[in-house]
């Protein structure tokens, strides 16, 4: 798992809200803080760090239904 860093845009992996995104402001011990990119509004619930994937499939080769997915790197 590659370290979260300011300025990454993280796509949603729940189905219908794949065009969600998110922009990551900073990064904390287990959470990061974030802004919509299309609202650029505060996330109320910022993600966890786990919570943050490089791939968009599991280990096992299917598709995650949660979290969020790295977009650009």
């Amino acid at each position: 798992m590659t370290q979260p860093e300011p300025g990454q845009i993280y796509r949603s992996c729940k189905p219908g809200y794949e065009d969600f995104r998110i922009r990551i402001t900073s990064v904390g011990a287990e959470r990061v803080s974030a802004v919509s990119v299309d609202g650029g509004w505060t996330l109320l619930n910022p993600p966890l760090i786990r919570q943050l994937h490089a791939s968009p499939t599991t280990k096992t080769g299917t598709s995650r239904r949660t979290g969020y997915v790295l977009e650009t790197p």
